[in-house]
């Protein structure tokens, strides 16, 4: 892991000046434990227990226990307890809210990637840098939208940064589920489909419970609490019973039932019997993604920001200087200089998994050669 130093860039020089002096350092960098800010005291979404560990959201690969306080916004919390424990210590604010670590004023701001994901802006001599997290534009029934927050320097990130990854809504995967179930119904075959267990799966169920309020599904036991989260903070999904709840004699052969990637191929799965199976995520934009990991059937529907969407909320922010990270950062990085923007990647690679995720790292790895070969990137 290499640590972030300005220098490394070659910035105008008028861009340099107003970040960085001898006695005006970077107000993040990376350090051993994540994204660090000296003028606060803490770090963002460590991956080492630290000190003050100021938490985006709640997926594993962002919120990793053992951080002796936490910060977050006060939606994550419910989540981050089941995380993390309720031993854990937390302090809690609203969107928008500022409060001071250090010298640094610090609040968080809506991401749109899952409940209570956040933005995080900091603020300190004047100067605005905001790590985004993970991030969505697009339209999620079961989070707050993303909102643009002006900034000197904006920490994006690169997850889908390819220009082959480009996103339907997600009523429309929701149509397209529905008629893949509808199908299997008629067969008489269950429909198993396979998504993330926090975010990913409770949008499903939100999206479908918009089309058709009426349709109940089977949930993997990993998907239990997280759901109930979901409902406790009034989100609107449809029905949904344990699959460990239903009779033993239960055939499943007209239901919808949604488990983890890693329940894939596992000895749970063999209850079900002629099943068909699917799996939703943007690693499903790929043609070769589905094949290479077994499944029947592939839905495009991420809670990460697709090609578009990254260049676009770049230009939004009014950011001088755009730092990629944790995916296709180098690609990002030329495409924005090429716009005219300054950008470099920045280092951070420990983000690289959501809740759930077991798509192993050569079919991942093998999924986005693919996707650059279609760019022509």
């Amino acid at each position: 892991m290499r640590e972030f130093k300005i220098e490394s860039m070659a910035r105008s020089s008028e861009l340099s000046q107003y970040l960085k002096s001898d006695t005006n350092p970077d107000l993040l960098r990376v350090d051993d434990c994540g994204l660090f800010c000296e003028a606060g005291g803490f770090h963002i979404d460590p991956w080492r227990p630290v000190s003050h560990a100021v938490i985006t959201h709640a997926h594993g690969d962002h919120a990793r226990y053992g951080s002796k306080l936490y910060y977050c916004v006060k939606e994550n919390l419910p989540l981050l307890q089941v995380r993390l424990g309720e031993q854990a210590k937390f302090k809690t604010f609203a969107y928008g809210e500022k409060f001071k670590l250090g010298g640094a004023t610090v609040s968080f701001h809506p991401a749109g990637h899952i409940l209570g994901s956040s933005q995080v802006r900091v603020e300190y001599e004047g100067r605005v840098w905001v790590a985004s997290g993970d991030y969505k534009r697009a339209h999620d029934p079961t989070c707050a939208p993303f909102e643009v927050v002006p900034c000197d320097v904006f920490i994006t990130e690169a997850t889908f940064a390819l220009p082959i990854y480009r996103w339907d809504s997600g009523e429309k995967t929701a149509k397209e589920v529905l008629k893949w179930w509808d199908e299997n119904i008629r067969e008489n075959r269950p429909s198993l489909l396979f998504c993330y267990a926090l975010g990913k799966a409770q949008r499903l169920l939100s999206e479908i419970h918009h089309l058709d309020p009426n349709r109940h599904a089977y949930l993997h036991g990993a998907m239990l609490g997280l759901t109930k989260q979901y409902r406790e903070a009034g989100i609107e999904m449809i029905s949904t019973t344990p699959v460990a709840e239903a009779p033993k004699t239960e055939k499943f052969g007209k239901e919808l039932i949604l488990a983890p990637p890693s329940a894939f191929r596992s000895l749970w799965m063999k209850r079900f019997k002629g099943v068909s199976t699917g799996f939703a995520s943007g690693w499903m934009r790929v043609r070769g993604a589905r094949r290479r990991k077994g499944y029947d059937r592939g839905f495009v529907l991420s809670d990460h920001a697709d090609w578009p969407d990254l260049l676009r909320t770049v230009k939004d922010t009014g950011a001088r200087l755009i730092l990629p990270t944790h995916g296709a950062s180098e690609t990002l990085s030329r495409r924005l200089i090429e716009m005219g923007l300054e950008a470099e990647p920045l280092g951070l690679t420990a983000y690289e998994a959501e809740e759930g995720d077991s798509m192993p790292t050569e079919a991942k790895q093998g999924a986005q050669d693919e996707a650059v070969q279609e760019a022509g990137v």
